[in-house]
């Protein structure tokens, strides 16, 4: 199966072709694969060399032309290292844009942790009116991005990931997707942990929602699925800084009694490069240790299936 970075330059390069307000802003990263798009559109394909806060800032020019910019590098050096361009030049001019990055969390572990960017959906948090897709799978990926591009001077980022889900849902671009029901209490799985997720809740008496757009938070759905538990208890499950989205089940619940355990990527630097799934490991967001804390914090409202 190809990964979703895989999937990204063809499906852009194609939104290209079909619309010319489409452009594509590059720092080196990615280059090689918009080739051929970059020789049939040369004034729409820029390549800025490494240069990442150019890299933005260029997005934001084009944006300010009239035209749909999408900026993609690795998320540390388009998210963390140009944060004030994203803030000024975007947020402050009130421009729309779509960010789309590769390699977040722990995605090339030999890169280092120059390479890793665990805290970007965090950082974006800080900022207003953003829109978030964190695709589970490299169908649901095309289908974001089209969503992205499409969505007409919206901010928006794309979390690429090279770990993927077996198979795709129905994603909108706006919900969360209901995957089982239960009473003792709710679990959201973000983008490509819910086939971990799944795994891990098998036998437990409780509702899994699947959320591959997580900014704006679908309060409706968790609110739903919380309401129908006999526990409002929520974990939430993602794919990177852990708790990054407990402030937003706080919101959509604040009305109601409930708890939340926030699990993702933890604060603490491994030094060691390793691989993916060691990181996955070493953060507990395998499904052996997911298991465990799940059912150990909603263990007051969750009973094991006998039938």
């Amino acid at each position: 199966m190809d990964t979703m970075r895989d999937r990204f330059a063809p499906v852009v390069s194609r939104l290209l072709d079909e619309d010319p307000r489409v452009a594509v802003v590059l720092a080196e990263i990615g280059k090689d694969a918009f080739e051929a798009a970059m020789r049939k559109h040369p004034d729409r394909v820029i390549n800025v060399g490494i240069r990442e806060q150019l890299l933005v800032g260029a997005g934001a020019g084009l944006a300010l032309a009239g035209l749909r910019p999408v900026v993609h590098t690795f998320a540390s050096f388009l998210v963390e290292r140009p944060f004030e361009q994203i803030k000024l030049d975007f947020g402050h001019q009130g421009l729309g844009g779509v960010l789309v990055s590769a390699a977040a969390s722990f995605d090339w572990p030999a890169g280092g942790f120059t390479h890793m960017a665990p805290g970007d959906v965090a950082l974006l948090d800080t900022l207003d009116g953003w829109t978030v897709h964190v695709p589970g799978h490299p169908d649901e990926a095309e289908t974001l991005l089209r969503h992205a591009v499409a969505a007409g001077d919206d901010k928006v980022y794309v979390r690429l990931s090279v770990q993927a889900n077996a198979r795709p849902l129905p994603v909108d671009g706006e919900r969360f997707l209901t995957v089982r029901e239960g009473r003792g209490g709710v679990v959201v799985a973000v983008g490509p942990l819910l086939d971990q997720v799944l795994a891990a809740t098998e036998g437990l008496d409780v509702s899994v929602l699947y959320a591959t757009t997580v900014r704006p938070f679908d309060e409706r759905a968790l609110r739903r699925a919380a309401g129908a538990a006999d526990s409002a208890d929520v974990v939430v499950v993602e794919p990177y800084l852990a708790g990054t989205s407990t402030a937003a089940v706080n919101d959509a619940l604040a009305d109601l009694p409930h708890r939340v355990l926030g699990l993702g990527v933890g604060r603490r630097e491994l030094r060691r490069y390793g691989q993916v799934e060691e990181h996955l490991t070493a953060h507990g967001l395998d499904a052996g240790s997911l298991r465990g804390r799940i059912s150990g914090f909603l263990s007051a409202g969750t009973s094991v299936r006998t039938s």
